[in-house]
């Protein structure tokens, strides 16, 4: 008999073991690699230099017809693949990017795949539906299971009860960073995307997504104290009106109980880790790749470049002999320091509409409009125009249409502040009809771009930041300048951002103080010129009053002439929540820009890294005296021998701006 249970329990185990089927994915470069397991459930772990730094971690799809695809999967055909090459970036940090990563491809009984890929600097994966029919997801199980209790930083929602994920969903994706560990996140809140954990031994994993496309976007929540993040996603909207901020933002009613309603065959969004030491991390481009190419055949239309801008400054201009305010002549003074100054756009906010903004066709009587769009148009300068998103979904295509033919170059979007299903098409279709008569946007009050800066390229900037506009309500609690020190580590790895930077009023950090009117940004003045090059925007904004430009003509003139689109990043140095130096190429010239928290920093800039021999610099430095005083800055140009450094040093809050030109060999 126990010869019997023997040979019965070798049997069991020998059928467990042939229906267990593991594959295993490297990087090109060997050092990061993936195991997928095929079991009772599916898997995947992440290996980066022989150290497992997340454990196996199951993913699933679930449909609404109780159908698990990862449970029990049957593999039809496992196809692996290699690719090496360049990818096309015009609007981007650089004008071309090399991508090479290793892929498996699992095909499953029962219509389905799952797509893995893995970089030199990360693991993606991705379902895959060959379904014919449509039907419904009811949920999808994303998770990170940690084999330690690692330290994350992770950007809450802010609104909300915990535990109301229906309220929390509803949600700016505006936040600063929580840093606290794994066990010891808030059970009752989730974090969106991207968010980062350090693994320890100078390896840090930034979590986002890619190729977002009409499917609700990902937040992560730890939901048992343990040291692993699970998923959870918006379900569908199926009731909702008009109301929030003037009534132009979406308030849900009512849900549906599934996630998203499906077509048929199709590939979801890639689930992106992006795994490297601080600078190989802010340096990704994964986000990128990753996303489905342009819609846009000719992009030669789409043009990029800096936008006065009149809400954060409250139209507070002087020395002038009319009343400024929402009116025609304030914004013929806008556009006359615009075409002043080389800046491409001037945007008119909220107001330019009777109201707040309900019906875009009602205009304010104040604003002449016509006549602004032609006086722009006659002096180089395009108008955008700012718009709440439900009067523009509700009028989208005769709102483009009307406007367009009008001469208004784009619209800066306003209040979406969801990424349901419904919320990720209206960005995509909001795209596509502003493509079609030729406008660019800047989806403002949204989340972050997940790829769509690549697929729909007259998408400029998105918001989902903690930007400069917090300023005008925010204390100094708020550590606006350990966040500035953050953001390109984690949020810039999704994607640009609208930060709306260039503030002349600048503060140390006991003078600070909120000012709706006049506000002024917390550190130096070199720290919000180095954001012109730290930050990408390719459409970047002039945040302050054209008043303060003017009396301010050497930090203008920088601002003004710095790109907003690149043929060459570079990070050069830096680490989490202290500081960093990027490095960005036009042409032959570079721009070198470095920020600190509120730790006083001396740096040594290796010029070399950027090319050979000797090389012009024009530097933007924190004074003497801009720890006391933060508007104080000294603008030297000298010559750099070739190898030797440059030594800077960086005031509380401080910051530095270069501008590179090699005198002898030439830039790499």
């Amino acid at each position: 008999m126990k010869k019997f249970f023997s040979l019965f329990a070798f049997v069991l185990l020998a059928v467990a073991a042939k229906a267990e089927r593991t594959y295993t994915l490297a990087s090109p470069d060997g050092h990061l690699q993936t195991t997928v397991t095929v079991a009772e459930t599916l898997t995947y772990d992440i290996v980066f230099d022989g150290r497992r730094i997340m454990e196996p971690s199951p993913l699933s799809m679930t449909l609404s017809d109780g159908t698990v695809w990862g449970d029990k999967a049957v593999v039809r055909k496992a196809v692996r693949g290699n690719h090496s090459g360049t990818v096309a970036s015009p609007l981007y940090r650089s004008a071309e990017i090399e991508e090479c990563y290793n892929s498996l491809t699992l095909r499953m009984k029962g219509n389905w795949a799952v797509e893995f890929r893995a970089y030199d600097d990360g693991i993606a994966y991705r379902f895959v539906s060959e379904a014919k029919s449509p039907f419904t997801v009811a949920a999808e199980e994303v998770s990170y299971r940690f084999p330690e209790d690692f330290t994350a930083t992770v950007p809450y929602v802010r609104k909300g009860k915990d535990g109301d994920w229906n309220a929390q969903f509803f949600n700016s994706f505006e936040n600063t960073y929580t840093v606290a560990k794994l066990s010891e996140l808030n059970a009752g809140r989730l974090a969106f995307l991207p968010l980062m954990v350090d693994a320890g031994e100078g390896t840090k994993v930034c979590v986002t997504e890619s190729d977002l496309c009409d499917y609700p976007g990902l937040y992560l929540y730890n939901s048992d104290g343990d040291t692993s993040l699970e998923g959870m996603f918006a379900p569908c909207p199926v009731h909702a009106e008009a109301g929030g901020y003037n009534r132009i933002q979406r308030v849900v009613k009512k849900y549906a109980p599934h996630i998203a309603d499906i077509d048929g065959a199709r590939t979801f969004p890639w689930r992106v880790a992006v795994v490297g030491s601080d600078t190989e991390v802010a340096a990704s481009n994964l986000s990128y790749l990753l996303a489905s190419p342009s819609k846009i055949a000719d992009t030669s239309w789409i043009k990029p470049g800096k936008v006065a801008w009149d809400w954060w400054n409250a139209w507070n201009i002087s020395g002038v002999d009319f009343r400024a305010g929402i009116n025609t002549r304030t914004y013929e003074y806008y556009i006359d320091f615009a075409a002043a100054n080389g800046i491409e756009y001037v945007i008119l906010d909220d107001g330019w509409a009777v109201g707040r903004g309900e019906d875009l066709f009602q205009i304010n009587p104040d604003v002449d409009l016509q006549h602004i769009v032609d006086y722009g148009r006659d002096k180089g300068v395009g108008i955008i125009l700012w718009a709440g998103y439900m009067a523009f979904n509700r009028d989208l295509e005769k709102v483009c249409k009307h406007y367009s033919e009008m001469g208004v170059k784009g619209f800066k979007v306003d209040f979406m502040d969801h990424d349901d299903q419904q919320m990720v098409a209206f960005n995509h279709r909001a795209a596509e009809m502003a493509a079609k008569y030729h406008l660019v946007l800047d989806l403002h009050g949204t989340h972050k771009p997940a790829g769509l800066n690549r697929t729909w390229p007259n998408i400029l900037n998105f918001e989902g930041v903690h930007g400069l506009e917090q300023m005008k309500w925010s204390t100094n609690a708020v550590d606006q300048m350990r966040y500035d020190a953050t953001i390109p580590f984690i949020r810039q790895v999704a994607g640009p951002m609208d930060y709306t930077q260039g503030a002349m009023l600048n503060a140390t950090r006991s003078n600070f103080r909120p000012c709706r009117s006049e506000p002024m940004s917390q550190g130096t003045r070199c720290h919000q010129l180095a954001l012109y090059v730290v930050l990408e925007s390719p459409l970047n904004m002039l945040c302050d009053s054209p008043t303060h430009y003017m009396r301010e003509p050497e930090c203008t003139e920088f601002i003004a002439a710095v790109p907003t689109v690149w043929d060459q990043t570079c990070i050069l140095d830096g680490r989490v929540g202290e500081y960093i130096v990027t490095a960005r190429r036009k042409g032959t010239t570079w721009y070198v820009g470095g920020i600190t928290n509120w730790d006083a920093r001396n740096l040594e800039l290796d010029l070399s890294a950027l090319g050979s021999g000797d090389c012009k610099v024009t530097l933007f430095r924190d004074g003497v005296n801009a720890d006391r005083k933060a508007t104080d800055y000294r603008k030297e140009t000298f010559v750099a021998r070739s190898g030797e450094p440059v030594k800077v040093s960086l005031a509380p809050g401080g910051g530095f701006a270069a501008v590179v030109e090699f005198v002898s060999g030439a830039a790499e």
